[in-house]
C-alpha cells in the first residue's frame, strides 16, 4: 500500500443468532489486517445509533462487514452504508437481499439452469394449520436466516411436534429432502477452485456441526466424480455472477446419483472463523487467510449516489 494505510473498521457481533460466530470472526479478521499494515478499529454492533456515532468519529475508509445472519448479510446494513457512502466488503444490497432469501435464490437459480429441490413457501401459521404439498421426507427452514438456525428435518408425523418458531407469521420454506453428500464451493473473484464435502458426525450439518471443533470432517477435495465437481463449480460461478456478488461467496449443494447436484443455498457473506470453509478453500487455491482479508478490503465498494 502506498501513502497512509487505509483505516478499516471491522464490524462484528450484530443482532442475529450468529452473533458469537461473528465476534470470533472479527478478532481473526482484525489481527490479519493489522499484520498487513492496515489501521484497524473494531466495533461490536449492538445499536445502530452507536454505530453511526463510531463512524462519524473514526471516519473509516472501509467497513469490513463481519456480520452474519439477519441485519448483517441481508441488505440492511449494506443499504445504510450505501446511503452514507462508505465502501464495505462483500456483496451489495441487491445481491445480499436476494442471497439471504432462499426462495428468491431458488427462483434466480432456476432461471439460469441450476437444479433446485421442489419447495413451498408459507408462514409458520399456515404450515401448522394446513400442512404442505411437499411429501415426506422434507426440510422446514426459515426463508431468511443462516447457519442452519431453525431447520427441521421431517421424516414422519412424529417429527412435526419438534417444529417450533416463536413468530407464527414468519415465512418458512418447506423443501423436499435431498439425501446424499453435502458439498460446498467458494467462488473468489468469479472463479470456483475446489469442492469440499462436509461429513457431520450427526445426521444433519446443523449449527453445532458447523461451529464445534471435530463435529464435521472437511474432505478437500470432495470424493466425488469429476463431472459432479465440475457441475458444482459451474453452478457456483453462475449463481455468484447472476446475483452480482462481490469478491467472495460460498454455495452449498447436495449430491446423489439419482437427483444429481441440487442447490441448497448461497452465502454472500460466508464465515471467516478458524473452522470456516472459505478460508480453507482459499488456502487450497494459494490465497492465505490474511491475503483473503486484503482482497475483500481492496475490492470494497458502495453504491454511488
Amino acid at each position: 500500500m502506498s501513502g497512509e494505510a487505509k483505516k478499516v473498521l471491522v464490524l462484528s457481533g450484530g443482532l442475529s443468532a450468529e452473533r458469537d460466530v461473528s465476534l470470533n470472526s472479527g478478532k481473526d479478521i482484525a489481527a490479519a489486517l493489522v499484520s498487513k499494515g492496515y489501521r484497524v478499529v473494531t466495533h461490536d454492533f449492538t445499536d445502530v445509533w452507536k454505530l453511526i456515532d463510531v463512524l462519524k468519529q473514526e471516519k473509516p475508509d472501509v467497513i469490513f462487514n463481519g456480520l452474519y445472519g439477519n441485519w448483517g448479510e441481508d441488505g440492511e446494513i449494506q443499504g445504510m452504508l450505501d446511503l452514507m457512502q462508505i465502501p464495505y466488503t462483500h456483496s451489495g444490497l441487491k445481491a445480499s437481499a436476494l442471497g439471504m432469501d432462499k426462495f428468491l435464490t431458488k427462483m434466480v437459480a432456476e432461471s439460469c439452469g441450476i437444479r433446485v429441490a421442489p419447495s413451498q413457501k408459507m408462514t409458520v401459521r399456515d404450515f401448522l394449520a394446513d400442512g404442505t404439498l411437499i411429501p415426506m421426507p422434507y426440510v422446514v427452514k426459515p426463508v431468511s436466516d443462516g447457519s442452519s438456525v431453525g431447520v427441521f428435518i421431517v421424516n414422519s408425523k412424529e417429527d412435526l411436534s419438534k417444529i417450533k418458531y416463536e413468530d407464527t407469521d414468519r415465512e418458512i420454506l418447506v423443501e423436499k429432502y435431498i439425501s446424499g453428500q453435502e458439498l460446498t464451493v467458494m467462488c473468489l473473484e468469479g472463479k470456483a477452485y475446489v469442492v469440499t464435502e462436509l461429513r457431520a458426525s450427526d445426521a444433519f450439518y446443523d449449527y453445532r456441526a458447523k461451529y464445534t471443533t471435530g463435529a464435521t470432517q472437511h474432505i478437500l477435495p470432495a470424493e466425488i466424480p469429476d463431472e459432479v465437481a465440475k457441475t458444482c463449480k459451474i453452478y457456483a460461478e453462475k449463481l455468484h455472477r447472476q446475483l452480482g456478488c462481490n469478491t467472495v461467496s460460498r454455495t452449498d449443494f447436495r449430491y446423489n446419483p439419482a437427483d444429481g447436484v441440487v442447490l441448497l443455498e448461497i452465502n454472500t457473506n460466508p464465515g471467516m472463523t478458524s473452522l470456516s470453509l472459505v478460508p480453507e478453500q482459499a488456502k487450497y487455491a494459494g490465497v492465505s487467510y490474511a491475503d483473503l482479508c486484503v482482497k475483500l478490503v481492496e475490492n470494497a465498494k458502495c453504491r454511488k449516489i
